[in-house]
C-alpha cells in the first residue's frame, strides 16, 4: 500500500492550484529554504505528496513547495538554505493528547517504572527522597506495578522508612492511582473512619481496614491534592522550560494539553504559558484544556481575554467518564477477569447523575468543543450516548466532539464514532504497554476490542495521535511504530498483539499530524505541507517509509522548525 492511500482520516482544505507552484504575489526572497528533501506533504492524494523536495518561508507560513529548481527562485542574498542532504521532510507532529507541565517536571523527577520489583522500587526511590530537601513533599516519581512478580499494589509501609520527614504522593504512571505514605495521609486527614467519595476508591488492608496508601481516581485523590502545596511560578517555569526542550528534540510543534495534572487550582498552568509567550520563549503551540467540572471559569477568561492565536490558546474543556485499565476502574459491562469484585467505576465528573450530559450541552452551546475521556467499553458506550444526545439537542454544526483514550469498544461503538463525526483522540504507545497485561484484565477474547485504529479508520472515523505525556513518553516514533507493528513492550507478540489491528504508515503519520490538526479544528493552518500554512515541520534522521517497521522507534528528529523559527537542530548540538 503506498504512503499516500488510505488517508480517508484526513479532511482536505481547498489549496492553491499545485502547491508546488510560486503565487504571483511571493515573488520576493524567502526567509528559509529547505532543498534536496524528500517532503511528505500528508495531503491525501496530493500528486507532490512524496516528490516534492524543497520548500520556502516567509514570516511564519510556507510559501512555495516543489522542486529544488522551483525554489531556486525564492532563495535571495539573505535567506538561510537548509540542504537536507535528501532525507525525508514532513509536517510537524501534533501530540493531540499530552499533560505538558506535568510531563516537564517528570523530566526533573525520578521515573522508577522500569523498576521490576518491590525490592528495586523502595531502593530507587530512596535513593531520590535523599536528594530532595528536608520537608519538602514528593510527588513527581512515577511506577507501575505491573512490572512487579504478582503485580501486588505497594503500601505506605514500602516507603515510610526511606520519606523521612517528607509527605509522599506518587502517581502510577496512568495517573488514575496514586501512592501516599503516612505522613501524607495524616496531612490529609485520611483514617480507617474516611468514606470512599463518590467515584473513587480509599484501598484498605484486608485484615484492619486501615488505609494502605493507595487511592485511586480523582475523587479519592483529590483528599491529598487539597493539601498539596501550589507549585512557584518558578518552579512551573522551570517544568516548561524542560518540556519545551523535549518537544523540540521530539519533532513535536503543536500539543494539547489537558492541563491541571495533578489537580492544582485552576488555571495556575495558563499563566506560565503567557509569561513563556510573552517572553518568545514558547516553541511550541499549545492548545489548554481545563476540566469541565469548572468550566465557567475558562468561559469568564475567554470573555476577558479571548481564546488566543495560533502559539497559545484556550481550546475547551476535559471531562472524565471512568479511571483506567492499570487501576482497574474504567468501566466495562463485565467484570475484571482478574478481578470479579468489580467492573469498574464511573468517574466524579458523572455524579450526580446527569451532570456530564447538562455540563456538555451548555459549554457546546457556547461554541466551546468538549473531550472526554472514557477507557471501558461501557464508558464510551455512555460517552457516544450523551454526544449524541448533545447534537440532538443544540442542532447540527461542526463541533468535532472528541473522546480521549477510546481504548476498548465494542463492535458496533465504532461505527458511531464515524456515525456522530466523533474524534477518536487515541494514544498507541498505550497499546504497547497496556498489551503485556490486557489479557489477564480481560481475557484474551474481550481484549480482542482494545486499540482498534484498523477498525475506526474502516468505518470512517477520524483518528488523532497523541502520547499522553508524561503517562508515555513524547517522543511520536514510539507510538507511530506501536500503531504499525502492534508489538508490546515486553517483546512477547513480535508479530503484533491483535495485528488485525495494525495501520499503514502513513495512516499513523497522518494522525499524528493532518488528524491530529482536524481534532482541535486547526486543519486550515497546520497538518500538512503547503503554501500559506504555518511553516511547522521536521526533518527525519531516516525515511520512515523505507525502514522495517520494526525500526521506527529509532528513528528521530534532526531538525525541528515552528513558524519558521529553527527550535532543534542535531548537528548544532555536536
Amino acid at each position: 500500500m503506498s504512503p499516500t492511500s488510505c488517508l480517508s482520516l484526513v479532511l482536505l482544505v481547498a489549496l492553491p492550484l499545485a502547491f508546488a507552484a510560486v503565487l504571483p504575489a511571493q515573488q520576493q526572497a524567502a526567509d528559509l529554504v529547505v532543498r534536496h528533501a524528500r517532503i511528505w506533504t500528508g495531503i491525501a492524494g496530493g500528486a507532490q505528496a512524496l516528490e516534492s523536495t524543497a520548500l520556502a518561508v516567509r514570516g511564519d507560513r510556507l510559501i512555495a513547495v516543489g522542486s529544488d529548481a522551483e525554489i531556486a527562485a525564492l532563495v535571495g542574498p539573505d535567506t538561510r538554505v537548509i540542504d537536507a542532504g535528501g532525507r525525508r521532510l514532513l509536517p510537524g507532529f501534533i501530540d493531540s493528547h499530552t499533560h505538558f507541565l506535568a510531563g516537564g517536571e517528570s523530566l526533573l523527577g525520578a521515573d522508577l517504572r522500569m523498576a521490576a520489583s518491590r525490592e528495586e522500587f523502595v531502593r530507587q526511590f530512596a535513593e531520590y527522597a535523599a536528594k530532595i530537601p528536608a520537608g519538602r513533599w514528593i510527588t513527581n516519581v512515577t511506577w507501575d506495578h505491573e512490572r512487579w512478580p504478582g503485580s501486588p499494589l505497594p503500601t505506605r509501609e514500602w516507603i515510610d522508612a526511606a520519606s523521612g520527614d517528607h509527605p509522599v504522593f506518587i502517581a502510577r504512571l496512568d495517573g488514575h492511582m496514586a501512592l501516599a505514605n503516612s505522613k501524607a495521609l495524616t496531612l490529609a486527614g485520611i483514617t480507617r473512619a474516611t468514606p470512599d467519595p463518590e467515584g473513587g476508591t480509599i484501598v484498605r488492608a484486608a485484615a484492619s481496614g486501615e488505609p494502605t496508601g493507595i487511592l485511586k481516581e480523582d475523587a479519592a485523590m483529590d483528599l491529598v491534592f487539597r493539601v498539596l502545596p501550589q507549585p512557584s511560578s518558578a518552579e512551573l517555569a522551570d517544568a516548561l522550560d524542560a518540556a519545551l526542550a523535549e518537544a523540540a528534540r521530539c519533532g513535536v510543534t503543536s500539543v494539547v494539553d489537558f492541563g491541571n495534572w495533578p489537580e492544582w487550582p485552576l488555571l495556575t498552568e495558563w499563566p506560565a504559558y503567557r509569561a513563556a509567550l510573552a517572553a518568545g520563549k514558547l516553541t511550541v503551540r499549545v492548545s489548554f484544556r481545563t476540566p469541565i467540572s469548572l468550566w465557567e471559569a475558562q468561559r469568564d477568561l475567554v470573555a476577558r481575554q479571548g481564546r488566543g492565536d495560533a502559539w497559545l490558546s484556550l481550546g475547551g474543556f476535559k471531562g472524565y467518564a471512568d479511571g483506567s485499565l492499570g487501576s482497574s476502574t474504567a468501566i466495562f459491562f463485565e467484570p475484571y477477569s482478574d478481578a470479579k469484585e468489580t467492573s469498574g467505576m464511573f468517574a466524579e465528573d458523572m455524579f450526580p447523575e446527569g451532570a456530564m450530559q447538562r455540563r456538555v450541552i451548555a459549554v457546546d452551546r457556547l461554541g466551546f468543543q468538549t473531550s472526554v475521556h472514557a477507557i471501558g467499553e461501557r464508558g464510551n458506550a455512555t460517552i457516544l450516548d450523551i454526544y449524541d444526545q448533545v447534537a440532538r439537542a443544540n442542532g447540527p454544526r461542526d463541533r468535532r466532539l472528541r473522546i480521549e483514550h477510546a481504548q476498548h469498544l465494542r463492535a458496533g461503538d465504532v461505527a458511531r464514532f464515524a456515525h456522530l463525526g466523533v474524534v477518536a483522540s487515541m494514544q498507541p504507545m498505550h497499546a504497547a504497554d497496556d498489551g503485556r497485561w490486557a489479557d489477564k484484565r480481560l481475557g484474551p477474547d474481550r481484549s480482542r476490542d482494545s486499540y482498534v485504529f484498523r477498525s475506526l479508520l474502516d468505518a470512517g472515523a477520524h483518528l488523532a495521535f497523541g502520547t499522553d505525556w508524561p503517562i508515555a513518553p513524547l517522543n511520536p516514533m514510539l507510538g507511530i511504530a506501536a500503531a504499525v507493528t502492534r508489538r508490546t513492550l515486553d517483546g512477547k507478540n513480535p508479530g503484533g498483539w491483535h495485528p488485525e489491528q495494525k495501520i499503514t504508515v502513513a495512516e499513523a503519520l497522518a494522525a499524528y499530524t493532518a488528524g491530529s490538526a482536524y481534532a482541535e479544528l486547526a486543519e486550515a493552518d497546520k497538518g500538512t505541507l503547503a503554501p500559506g500554512k504555518l511553516a511547522d515541520f521536521v526533518l527525519m534522521s531516516e525515511d520512515p517509509f523505507a525502514v522495517a517497521p520494526e525500526n521506527l522507534e529509532s528513528l528521530h528528529s534532526t531538525l525541528t522548525v515552528v513558524g519558521g523559527r529553527i527550535v532543534f537542530d542535531l548537528a548544532a548540538q555536536r
